[in-house]
């Protein structure tokens, strides 16, 4: 992740701060999860797809999502 994604600088920034992941709800689309683990959204899209997804994805019609708890276990933030 670039020095600016982890200072919180979230104007051009790929990345989420610490703060930003933790206040995520429940449930995310794949592009907030893409953004929290530094992925662009073809890559992250690509793995989702092929079933690589570095965390559990739920498949609900054509849309992806991705529950925030396994988020933060795979990025070390779990309770």
């Amino acid at each position: 992740m670039r020095d600016d994604a982890m200072a919180g600088d979230s104007k051009g920034s790929k990345g989420m701060s610490r703060e930003e992941v933790l206040a995520l709800p429940v449930a995310v689309d794949l592009d907030t999860s893409n953004r929290a683990l530094g992925l662009d959204r073809s890559k992250g899209y690509e793995l989702a797809k092929r079933g690589a997804y570095p965390c559990k994805v739920l498949r609900l019609g054509n849309a992806y999502r991705v529950v925030t708890a396994d988020l933060w276990e795979l990025l070390g933030l779990a309770a």
